[in-house]
């Protein structure tokens, strides 16, 4: 599934062509994807001006003049992918929802699992909408930092890799990423979370921001059927410290160990035994 740094890739290259663009048609080829989309979607939306796009989490929002917001999340296949006016794209079956804007431009919702979703909520209940009440900080936030990590996990008592998962702790925040954060900033995935304070807090809330904004930077990781906006793959894989390299040297380490794999909560955890405590 997408993580945090594929979904704000595709968000900044569909804002460059969204934003301030009228909506002429929105075309619904069925109901639902994992969940039904609300009756009212394509009167809600067409003639509508995109004012802005952002993000919360994993989750794309597409704010519209009128004050309403169409919430995209990709789930484990989605894309948003822009088509040029008279590019001449193929029809796939898998595109559910198509924007067209008034030059023509279109933005498919092409979704072959429907596992995502879309929905629509006013601006003003937007941080009280199921999906985002319980959500922690964002973690490219001026909110987030080494004591509001802290005070985010004090008293767990879970492994610091699962609280990293766990939304309400931190926004936005995957498998990999996690792992990669947890590489750099010196910590073992087996550490209790509540121990985490002070400078470990510091470090990690720093390495965390870092390990995001390089993803961002390179586009994303390409994984399964990740693209970007523009139907481009992300590389950022090219750059992971130890996520998938079980075994493998460890990157600046003279443990001569390898890196190490474990499976916590059912997910894969890559880690150094050495470096990270």
């Amino acid at each position: 599934m997408p993580e945090l740094p594929e979904v704000e890739t595709v968000r900044r290259g569909l804002a460059l062509r969204l934003e301030g663009r009228r909506v002429a048609r929105l075309t619904l080829n069925r109901a639902d994807l994992r969940v039904p989309m609300p009756l009212d979607l394509r009167e809600r939306v067409e003639g509508r001006c995109v004012e802005r796009l952002g993000r919360r989490a994993k989750y794309i929002l597409l704010h519209l003049e009128d004050g309403g917001v169409v919430i995209a999340h990709l789930g484990m296949s989605g894309r948003l992918v822009l088509s040029a006016p008279g590019g001449g794209a193929p029809a796939d079956p898998h595109d559910h929802v198509i924007f067209t804007l008034e030059d023509g431009t279109e933005l498919r919702f092409n979704d072959a699992r429907r596992f995502g979703m879309l929905d629509y909520v006013s601006a003003a209940g937007l941080e009280r909408h199921k999906l985002f009440a319980h959500l922690g900080p964002e973690p490219l936030g001026n909110e987030f930092n080494g004591p509001a990590l802290a005070a985010r996990l004090d008293g767990k008592a879970t492994p610091i890799k699962a609280a990293l998962l766990d939304q309400r702790v931190v926004a936005g925040l995957g498998n990999i990423y996690v792992s990669e954060s947890l590489f750099y900033a010196g910590l073992s995935p087996k550490r209790i979370a509540g121990t985490v304070t002070g400078a470990r807090a510091e470090r990690l809330a720093l390495a965390i921001r870092d390990v995001l904004e390089r993803a961002i930077a390179a586009g994303g990781s390409s994984l399964r059927d990740y693209v970007q906006a523009s139907g481009e793959l992300g590389y950022f894989q090219r750059h992971w410290a130890v996520y998938g390299k079980e075994g493998e040297r460890c990157p600046g380490c003279d443990c001569n160990r390898g890196i190490k794999r474990i499976v916590q909560s059912g997910r894969s955890t890559f880690y150094c035994g050495k470096r990270q405590r």
